[in-house]
């Protein structure tokens, strides 16, 4: 019982050492969102940390277009590269679970 018990504690031990490299990793994921027209670019990593923003000249003239164009490019950004870190950790956090019965976490 305790050798079955340790061996689990190992894994999890050596489950939550993948999802840490697995988290850093996602630091150089770049995720690229555009407005529909092109005239915002954004960039960010998986782990949702903007790296830049690329506003079209044409923006800076109509200060509530551009909020707009910044809220809605945005969020489809962040949603894109929230859908990547958590496929990505669940992936990790799946693959080194011990079976445990009565434990289906991730079906």
């Amino acid at each position: 019982m305790f050798g079955d018990l340790m061996g689990m504690m190992g894994k999890l031990k050596e489950t939550q050492q993948r999802v840490e490299e697995t988290k850093k990793r996602l630091d150089s994921v770049l995720i690229d969102e555009n407005s529909s027209d092109g005239l915002l670019k954004v960039t960010l990593t998986a782990n949702r940390l903007f790296k830049s923003i690329d506003i079209d000249d044409s923006l800076l003239e109509d200060k509530e277009q551009l909020e707009d164009y910044l809220i809605l490019t945005l969020n489809k950004a962040i949603e894109k590269a929230t859908n990547v870190n958590e496929t990505e950790i669940a992936a990790v956090a799946k693959d080194g679970m011990p079976n445990i019965p009565g434990m289906d976490l991730f079906k």
